[in-house]
């Protein structure tokens, strides 16, 4: 009778199995998170080129009106003056459109990278439920990490759950 209840404890004091992911090391190995990164690297220079284009107005603008300044009227100046404010605004607005907290690239990102991060969350907690791990930390994202055998890292089930290796 003793011996099944020292059993019993050796059982329960497994539980609190930890094992390790590297999230760097699964995206870095995933074409469709490669494939998404290189989609927002377009989108990202093309809306900067747009930027870019509209910065450059706003120089001429400051440039002319610096050059032609002494032979306007007081009106023109002022005239001129609000077109280079507008124009500045409009890059303004432009990179907060594009670049802001909320812009569009935050929601391209949002749309093309989640699903991709939900779909390696589910294969892990897959994992981890099937052979019982009870934490799941993320190594590239632990710097106090110093030393981890790689018995404990589940990165390579991870990738071929996920088809990719």
């Amino acid at each position: 009778m003793l011996v099944v209840a020292s059993l019993g404890g050796m059982q329960a004091q497994k539980t609190g199995n930890i094992v390790f992911v590297d999230l760097q090391y699964i995206l870095k190995n995933l074409p469709q998170y490669e494939s998404a990164n290189d989609q927002l690297s377009i989108i990202s220079k093309r809306w900067q080129k747009e930027i870019d284009a509209a910065q450059q107005e706003a120089r001429v603008l400051v440039s002319n009106f610096q050059t032609e300044q002494i032979f306007l009227s007081e009106e023109m100046k002022k005239k001129r003056e609000e077109e280079i404010l507008a124009k500045e605004n409009e890059v303004l607005e432009l990179k907060k459109k594009y670049f802001g907290a909320e812009g569009e690239l935050y929601k391209k990102r949002e749309a093309l990278l989640k699903p991709i991060q939900d779909e390696i969350y589910a294969v892990i907690q897959e994992i981890a439920n099937d052979k019982r791990y009870d934490i799941v930390k993320d190594r590239s994202a632990d710097p106090s990490l110093i030393y981890m055998s790689n018995k404990m890292d589940i990165s390579d089930q991870v990738l071929e759950k996920l088809g990719a290796k």
